[in-house]
């Protein structure tokens, strides 16, 4: 019961209140509310192989689900069927959510624009692998934002978000941009308006530094979806 990810029939654990709050923040900036859902870190069926990325739904040419409602059904689905399994790897997601951006997703490519939640409730064991994927993505249409799960000690992920200067990977390379936004969850949970300024407080300028570097001009057409972060949830938590 120490778990995190402990059901409790009566309120949800930590990582589904995370999935709620969060998710309504940023699931109105997709048109058609598909979202790709994995887990990383356990043992899964139907041998017990240790994945450090793998779809919650465990259809691995569709890990797609259907709005906040559906990535809560599949992450509570997917629980009792795997045994939680260190080490907490960042890479192997953040290199397929950069692959997924390079081939388009359920976009139409170019157009589209990614962005990738990640929630953890512990310091990664592969930063430099990370850093590594971090620089390699910040070439593509992806944004990265982590939200910190529980009391853990987070200060690590000041690697990852970088205000101060732009990643170098280990060969090198200089990240094109900054695409990583960190927000411990406990510290904004009892305060929508601002966790919802945290979320997004990266985001918008990360998408004009992507269009700028690859020249691609605004639509202004395009109608912009507004949320109001001080609307309840809609799922009756």
């Amino acid at each position: 019961m120490d778990s995190l990810h402990y059901m409790d029939p009566h309120r949800p654990n930590q990582y589904s209140s995370a999935i709620i709050n969060v998710g309504n923040v940023v699931q109105d900036y997709d048109s058609d509310k598909m979202f790709p859902v994995f887990g990383f870190g356990a043992k899964i069926p139907p041998n017990g192989q240790v994945s450090h990325m793998f779809p919650c739904n465990f259809q691995n040419h569709d890990p797609f689900v259907q709005g906040v409602n559906g990535i809560l059904e599949v992450y509570q689905r997917c629980l009792p069927s795997i045994q939680l399994f260190g080490p907490t790897n960042f890479a192997p997601t953040i290199r397929e959510c950069t692959r997924m951006t390079q081939s388009g997703g359920q976009g139409d490519g170019r157009s589209s624009y990614f962005v990738t939640l990640i929630l953890t409730d512990g310091a990664i064991t592969d930063m430099q692998q990370t850093i590594d994927a971090i620089v390699d993505a910040s070439f593509s249409a992806l944004s990265i934002i982590i939200i910190g799960v529980g009391n853990a000690d987070f200060s690590a992920m000041d690697n990852l978000d970088c205000d101060d200067g732009l990643l170098r990977s280990s060969s090198g390379r200089t990240a094109q941009r900054d695409i990583v936004q960190f927000v411990p969850m406990n510290k904004f949970k009892n305060d929508p308006v601002r966790l919802a300024e945290e979320v997004l407080a990266e985001v918008p300028e990360q998408v004009q530094q992507w269009a700028r570097f690859n020249n691609i001009k605004p639509n202004f057409d395009f109608q912009a979806v507004t949320h109001d972060p001080t609307a309840p949830p809609p799922y009756g938590f």
